[in-house]
């Protein structure tokens, strides 16, 4: 048999095995159990063991330790922020001021679909009597297709701030991805009191809006002041039962709640 004609193409083979399971989160979680946080970055990130990875920031009260933590070992990481149009003009300033102090090399806007802005949400006002849709909207589905080129995400979430992150583990499963994205929340087990540490310790700015009375910053009509004491996240969506935006919420093929677009 003629060997076969080097200058023929081959077909490109479809590749349906997902980037990471559940055996490979929970053989991360078992690694780097007890190593620091910023040991776990530089050899996690040195060996690709997160392939194509980038960093979703909401540039809130404690974003800057984690950009930090990140930058100190690779600042070329896309660092991807949901310009949802909606923002504190006092968070906007913070994102360019990080940006710029922190050497970000690829900072990423994102922003909402603009035709599906102008058909579900023209007054600009669904927060006000759907917020789950508005997130939806702004921020779900942006992020959604912006994750689409990457295997993993790191997120700035931590136990602390909210009884539904209390059990969350440092690697995880991107439920919202059928694909297998690797969701890695670096700063999990920090406590307040470490945070604060880290602050100080590498001088970094605080978000204006913090000494203000809110320890969590989202959208500008959604976000209101906590009093001492009081759960970090319970001036976020005051009045509605909704405790997350939607991007870390488990999605199921068979919620009623999935958004469509």
């Amino acid at each position: 048999m003629a060997d076969a004609d080097p200058d023929i193409r081959i077909r490109d083979r479809i590749v349906v095995a997902p980037r990471f399971t559940q055996a490979d989160a929970d053989a991360l979680n078992a690694r780097f159990d007890g190593v620091s946080t910023r040991d776990m970055l530089a050899t996690a990130l040195g060996e690709g063991l997160f392939g194509r990875v980038a960093a979703v920031s909401s540039f809130g009260a404690e974003s800057a330790v984690l950009l930090h933590l990140i930058a100190s070992v690779d600042r070329s990481v896309p660092v991807l922020f949901l310009e949802t149009g909606k923002h504190f003009p006092e968070t906007l300033a913070y994102r360019d001021l990080l940006v710029g102090r922190l050497g970000l090399t690829d900072f990423r806007d994102l922003h909402p679909d603009a035709a599906l802005l102008a058909a579900k949400d023209a007054t600009g006002l669904r927060w006000s009597y759907d917020p789950d849709g508005c997130c939806d909207l702004r921020k779900v589905e942006p992020l959604a297709r912006a994750l689409t080129g990457f295997d993993a995400s790191f997120t700035g979430r931590k136990a602390f701030q909210s009884v539904t992150r209390t059990a969350l583990p440092r690697f995880e499963l991107d439920t919202a991805d059928a694909a297998g994205r690797l969701k890695i929340n670096p700063l999990i087990t920090w406590t307040p009191a470490d945070i604060d540490a880290y602050f100080a310790e590498h001088a970094l700015p605080r978000h204006p809006l913090v000494e203000q009375g809110f320890p969590s910053i989202g959208c500008q009509p959604c976000t209101n002041r906590v009093k001492p004491g009081e759960d970090p996240r319970s001036g976020r969506w005051t009045g509605w039962e909704k405790v997350e935006c939607g991007i870390h919420k488990p999605l199921l093929d068979d919620d009623p709640n999935l958004p469509s677009f």
